[in-house]
Order: structure tokens, then C-alpha cells, then sequence
């Protein structure tokens, strides 16, 4: 490589691996095909800038996004772009049930792949009591859930004895076609599969919803990996020559006047947005929901994680929050299909300056207020109650045919 050129990510992590520069970053294996990166949280009270974030720093500063000594130091949105960089690159794929991430020295690992993008079968973990089969990936679409497909084994014996006879090739036709909504040449009905609640998830996507006094102002469905800024104003991060372009979506609350609202309650929505110029930033990743206020302004939220659902939930400035938790959402979801749980929660409401949830108060007078559903979540149960609808449809025409 010539002198001064750029590496690749993948090339750059492997030299830092091999560096022992950064303590906790270490091969996971002695094929050197998985690493362990260290990912202690910042709220935590052992928490060290300078050792627990220098390999986010490292890549800050590689790609150009921090100077020392000139730019204000900034860990969380270190810590964000690289995993961002991860998530988007095709050379990594995250190996979730090796992550440790509630020991004292946290770390996740990760999986580098090979030149076809495929792991070595001897890679693949798999448990006796489940088949895996690898899911189909299309980069133009985004897919609610990555890499492959956990099937309990119940699930071919189930075809097995109340389907027609079908080939290992076909039953697996038919379970990726539940996940993936493809209809198989053989149109016969087949038990719904049950996900892994390990598998990642790669679509990013948030429909966000202002609501002033209870009236939807605003809505936008956001794309960027990295999240979207719901603020007042359009500089959330401040100089761009500092912390370098922000990639994140923006989302601005409208004028109070673009709403039919009581003189009075206009004044106080205004003087309320004044202190909502920073905002707050919210972004889908592999394991949850986030988001992080900046905002001098009070916010309250509630959703799946949040502590309280009869009393106000507030989220501390500058503190990052997780609002839903992926493992959790697909457990329940795998639950509910089995009938043995409710329809798992997946949307998350904020509520700025006023304190949210409150019992004395219906969400429709509260001045400002955000509805945020994460579209993967929202896609995953459209998709299973399709389902559940047409085989209903099946089952009441009797001979399997649609009206």
C-alpha cells in the first residue's frame, strides 16, 4: 500500500487487533475469524474517556472527524459512527450470542466475513434443537431481520404430519416464504415459523409524528442509519467544522401557527420551542431503539422499556436512553405466535416540556408530542397477522380456496 493511502474498515480493525494497542480488542478465536470489541457504556461509574472510548476516538480521528487539540471531545457520537460503519459494512456481521455485555468489561463480537460475504459453515452456530437456514439478502430492500432464520424443529414435524409430502428443499422454500412474504410454487398452508432472537436487524427505518394539542402537524417516515434530530431550529450539533457533517435526518417542529390553536396556547407552545433548539436524537440499531436529549427543555417519554406506565418517565440531558430492546421485542413476538403472550409493544411516545405519562392529563392536551414506531417492528407484525388473517380466510372457505 502506498504511502498515506486510506485502508479499508476492514483492514484498519484487523491492524488495530493486531496492534494490542486497545485493551479488550482481541481475536475471539484462533482462526482469526471473529474479534471481541470492548463496549462499555458511558454511564457507567468505572467508565474511562480515555481507555474505554480510545478505539472510537481512533476511528474518529482516522476518518477525519476529530482533531485533537482544536475539535471538543465527543465519545458517544465516536462511539456512533463506528458502529454505524459496522452496521453498514458488508466485511462484518455481528455474532450476538457471544456478546457480554453485562459483565464488568463489556464487549460485543464480530464476524469477518469472506470475500463472498459468507461465513464458513463451521462459523454458523447452531443448537440441537434448531435448524438454521440462511435468508436471502437484498440490498435494495431493507430486511427486518438479517444473515439467517432460527426454526424450532417442531415446526418441519408439524409439515411433516399435516402437510402434503414435501421435500427438506421444499419445507425450507416455505419457511423462508413466511419470513420473507415470497409466495413458493406449492401454494399448500405451513405453520409460521418462529424467529431467532438473536438475528439482527438492518432496517434502520422510524415513522415519526408531531402532534401539537393532539393534532398529527408533522410526519415523516426517516431512513438514515444514523437516526433523525427532532428539534427547533437546524444545527443540532453546532459547527460543522468541528464535529464534522451530521448525517443524522432532521425533523423541526413547525410553526404553532400552522395549527387552529387558542391565542394563549400558541404563546406557550412558542415559548416552549425556545427551549427545544437542540433537541433530541433517536436512532434505530441491531439491538434497540435510542435516543439522546441535548435539549435544555424538559422531555418525558413512554414505550416497551420505559420504568413507569402511570407516572412521568423523564430522560436525563446528555444521557443515552434505550427505549426498546430487539431481543425482547422478538421474544414476546415469538410468544405471541406460539399463543402464549399478548401482542409485544413496539411504540414509543414523547412528550416535550410537560410531564408524560400523566394520569391527571389525556395525551391529546399535551402542547408537543412525538409518536415514534420503529418500521421494522411495525413490518414483522403486519406481516405475521397477514398471515394469520389468510390462513383464517383458508380455513373458513374449507376448500382452500379464496372467495
Amino acid at each position: 500500500m502506498e504511502t498515506g493511502a486510506k485502508m479499508h474498515m476492514k483492514e484498519w480493525l484487523i491492524t488495530q487487533i493486531e496492534s494490542g494497542k486497545y485493551e479488550g480488542l482481541c481475536w475471539e478465536d484462533e482462526a482469526k475469524t471473529m474479534f471481541r470489541i470492548p463496549w462499555k457504556h458511558a454511564a457507567k461509574k468505572d467508565y474511562k474517556q480515555t481507555a474505554d472510548a480510545a478505539l472510537f476516538k481512533a476511528w474518529a480521528v482516522y476518518k477525519g472527524k476529530f482533531r485533537e487539540g482544536r475539535d471538543k471531545a465527543d465519545p458517544t457520537m465516536w462511539k456512533t459512527r463506528l458502529r454505524c460503519a459496522l452496521n453498514k459494512s458488508t466485511d462484518f456481521q455481528e455474532v450476538p450470542e457471544r456478546n457480554q455485555l453485562d459483565i464488568t468489561e463489556p464487549y460485543k463480537v464480530y464476524l469477518i466475513q469472506h470475500e463472498s460475504g459468507q461465513a464458513k459453515p463451521s462459523d454458523t452456530h447452531q443448537t440441537k434443537d434448531q435448524v438454521i437456514i440462511p435468508a436471502k439478502r437484498s440490498p435494495r430492500s431493507p430486511g427486518f431481520v438479517d444473515k439467517q432464520f432460527h426454526y424450532q424443529k417442531e415446526s418441519f414435524q408439524g409439515i411433516k404430519e399435516e402437510a402434503k409430502p414435501m421435500t427438506e428443499d421444499l419445507m425450507r422454500e416455505h419457511m423462508y416464504c413466511e419470513i420473507t412474504g415470497d409466495k413458493p410454487e406449492n401454494q399448500s398452508s405451513v405453520p409460521i415459523a418462529f424467529l431467532n432472537p438473536a438475528s439482527t436487524i438492518t432496517d434502520f427505518r422510524m415513522q415519526v409524528v408531531l402532534l401539537y394539542h393532539g393534532q398529527s402537524v408533522m410526519k415523516m417516515t426517516t431512513r438514515s442509519p444514523d437516526g433523525c434530530f427532532i428539534l427547533q431550529g437546524c444545527n443540532p450539533l453546532g459547527n460543522e467544522r468541528i464535529y464534522g457533517p451530521c448525517t443524522a435526518q432532521q425533523l423541526s417542529f413547525p410553526s404553532p401557527a400552522s395549527v387552529s390553536l387558542p391565542s394563549c396556547m400558541a404563546e406557550a407552545m412558542n415559548r416552549l420551542l425556545c427551549h427545544l433548539e437542540r433537541g433530541v436524537l433517536l436512532w434505530v440499531a441491531p439491538d434497540g431503539v435510542y435516543i439522546k436529549r441535548f435539549c435544555q427543555g424538559r422531555v418525558y417519554w413512554s414505550g416497551p422499556m420505559a420504568q413507569h406506565s402511570d407516572r412521568p418517565n423523564k430522560l436525563e440531558r446528555d444521557k443515552t436512553f434505550k427505549l426498546l430492546d430487539t431481543h425482547t421485542f422478538l421474544n414476546e413476538l415469538q410468544s405471541c405466535l406460539q399463543g402464549k403472550g399478548p401482542t409485544p409493544s413496539y411504540e414509543i411516545e414523547l412528550c416535550f416540556g410537560e410531564e408524560y405519562p400523566d394520569p391527571n392529563v389525556p395525551k391529546t392536551r399535551k402542547l408537543i408530542m412525538a409518536q415514534v414506531v420503529p418500521l421494522f417492528a411495525e413490518d414483522l407484525l403486519q406481516k405475521f397477522n397477514l398471515r394469520e388473517t389468510e390462513e383464517k380466510t383458508l380455513s373458513s372457505n374449507g376448500d382452500g380456496e379464496k372467495m
